[in-house]
């Protein structure tokens, strides 16, 4: 008897080693596992909610737990959670007022990052409204382009851009949306047909009490909350439809990261994104935590703020790590409160600098897409990877890599004409079933750009999938890494070049800050040839022999740029994605450019471009 039960004693002694043995990552994966079983009880609780509990209600919690801790830190001021819950109040009835806003409509933001950007938002969400979040950096026809395509019946404009919006101004008065622009009284008094002030002394004039929730009745679950623009890195914008399901589920990124309700998040990413607005701002109000927002990403003020306010979170997106570890170094650099960076577009080579350098923070890299319905999160850390399976995720999402030629620019097709499944550690694209469960809601009024991103057919017979666009790998760990998208990645020779690999070896250049790489096409050749746009470091020179000796070294023969064009600046969308459509379009030609332009000519290495070069290239006398 005593001899059974030492057996058993000792052998659970010893189970967690046998597990760790088995998974490393073990405790991790435990701890995540919990996290998402509690989250998913949450949610389905949620779901089944009568009425249904919204990222409002949740905030109006948020506000009668903690009416008096700090909600929005921005410059010299502060507001705590019952603060911002009057002034959206006061917001929402004069909106009802002034600008007839009632529920079921959609009402366009332009703006940039201010606390005004979130009472508006709950003041509409009070309303029973939808929110189209407009980037405040468009123009003209992209203005009204976004403005359009999701039926706004009112615009409401800062102060600042009212120059933008009377450029569309006879337009917009066609279609009949009313247009406000915020201001002060005084603005009143600058009168345009057409456009109206919505002074802040009208607003202070408005009731600070709670909206009678009825004005909302008609809202549910899958009702459209917010309207999410695409970056337009490849085109016009698309209005990506977040309900107010999917709006609750994206929120919860930070509660999986592990931020808590003490915790204290620094915003400068544009809040007309999702980044700034659901990964942060809602995932702050989930939380129920302090924000601290800024205008815009300064690089040179990150770290004062961070120690100024106290941060212990901080959100990245595209470059932006790289910005930092490119600032100058100062003595303090490891002086910091901050504990958590959560983000995605990290490189593995920045990841390790920007830790060497700031000290120990833990990175959570994740993947996902505004419109897109499946995502991933790296809990465990692991240096360049943008997450790691888990079969929690796996029960609830079907995903799955595919085959896929890039030549074509189409799925392979076995003799059935159905899909291939890529094995462990090759490349593939990355598709997602979509289900009852696991809804594509798509593009507001966009049914053509809606169809594009679905995959019929795919397995079987009548199946549909949502097509991510994204290359991914997946390895024998289970660690998921990012690739390239179907559209940066081209073929040269009969190869396929990613062009997230060309970078990530270019910037090792001494000489070289930042690249954005592409390909173009060449008269009389097959496919495209690789070209690369970039930056150089400071007060460097181009070294065209250290590049041409790098690229050599690391890089095989078709996947090495044949040409660099210098740039002052690479041109990013506003959340810091490299911007490649121009680029492709002015091709290698040097009378489409004011830059200097380089080519590799096989024994001389990287040499300046002329136009007569390019014309012999172009008529086949000098063959790539």
């Amino acid at each position: 008897m005593y001899v059974l039960l030492y057996t058993i004693l000792a052998g659970l002694a010893i189970l967690p080693l046998f597990l760790y043995l088995r998974n490393p990552y073990f405790t991790q994966d435990l701890r995540y596992t919990v996290t998402c079983v509690l989250l998913w009880l949450r949610i389905n609780r949620i779901k089944r909610s009568k009425p249904f509990y919204s990222m409002l209600d949740c905030f109006l919690d948020k506000v009668k737990k903690h009416p008096n801790k700090q909600f929005i830190v921005f410059e010299k001021s502060s507001y705590t959670y019952r603060d911002v819950d009057k002034q959206s109040n006061k917001l929402a009835r004069a909106l009802s007022q002034h600008a007839s806003v009632k529920e079921g409509d959609t009402v366009a933001l332009f703006m940039g990052n201010q606390p005004m950007y979130v009472f508006i938002w709950l003041a509409l969400a009070k309303l029973g409204c939808r929110a189209a979040l407009l980037n405040y950096n468009i123009r003209s026809k992209s203005l009204l382009h976004c403005f359009t395509c999701c039926g706004t019946n009112v615009l409401l404009a800062a102060s600042e851009l009212r120059g933008a919006v009377e450029e569309v101004l006879p337009t917009l008065r066609e279609q009949s949306v009313s247009v406000f622009v915020l201001g002060e009284e005084e603005e009143e008094k600058c009168v345009t047909e057409g456009v109206n002030t919505l002074s802040s002394s009208r607003i202070q004039q408005a009731s600070d009490q709670p909206l009678d929730p009825q004005l909302r009745s008609k809202v549910t679950l899958k009702s459209p909350a917010l309207y999410i623009y695409t970056s337009g890195t490849t085109g016009l914008p698309k209005a990506a439809v977040i309900t107010h399901e999917k709006l609750y589920m994206a929120s919860s990124m930070q509660a999986i990261s592990g931020v808590a309700s003490d915790d204290v998040i620094y915003i400068y990413l544009p809040l007309y994104h999702s980044a700034g607005f659901i990964m942060g701002l809602t995932g702050a109000i989930e939380r129920g935590s302090t924000v601290v927002l800024r205008r815009k990403f300064s690089a040179s003020n990150f770290w004062d703020d961070c120690r100024k306010h106290k941060v212990t979170v901080i959100q990245y997106i595209g470059e932006i790590m790289r910005y930092l570890c490119n600032s100058p170094k100062k003595d303090n650099d490891r002086h910091h409160k901050v504990r958590l960076a959560l983000g995605n577009g990290l490189r593995a080579d920045t990841w390790s600098e920007f830790l060497q350098r700031f000290g120990d923070i833990r990175v959570c890299e994740c993947y996902g897409a505004t419109e897109g319905h499946v995502g991933f999160i790296n809990y465990i850390g692991k240096v360049g990877a943008i997450g790691k399976e888990h079969f929690f995720h796996k029960a609830n999402f079907s995903y799955v890599l595919i085959q896929y030629d890039t030549e074509r620019e189409e799925p392979v097709k076995d003799s059935r004409g159905f899909c291939i499944k890529v094995p462990k550690g090759e490349t593939g694209l990355l598709v997602a079933k979509i289900t009852a469960q696991a809804p594509f809601s798509g593009y507001a009024n966009n049914q053509e750009q809606t169809d594009r991103k679905k995959l019929r057919d795919v397995f079987v017979k009548g199946d549909l999938y949502f097509n991510s666009g994204d290359l991914l790998r997946i390895d024998h760990e289970g660690f998921v890494y990012f690739m390239d998208r179907i559209g940066d990645t081209f073929r040269w020779k009969g190869e396929n070049v990613a062009t997230t690999e060309v970078t990530e070896h270019l910037i090792m250049v001494e000489c070289i800050e930042e690249a954005n790489v592409y390909g173009v096409k060449v008269p009389g050749h097959e496919g495209r040839v690789g070209m690369a746009a970039i930056k150089l470091k400071g007060d460097m020179e181009f070294d065209s022999k250290a590049t041409l000796e790098h690229v050599k070294t690391s890089l095989p023969s078709y996947a090495r740029p044949r040409f660099i064009r210098i740039q002052n600046s690479l041109a990013v969308t506003g959340t810091f994605k490299h911007m490649k459509v121009k680029l492709v379009e002015e091709g290698f030609n040097p009378s489409m450019m004011q830059d200097r332009l380089y080519y590799l000519e096989d024994s001389k290495g990287y040499i300046p471009m002329t136009q007569e070069m390019f014309h012999s290239i172009s008529d086949g006398k000098i063959h790539l």
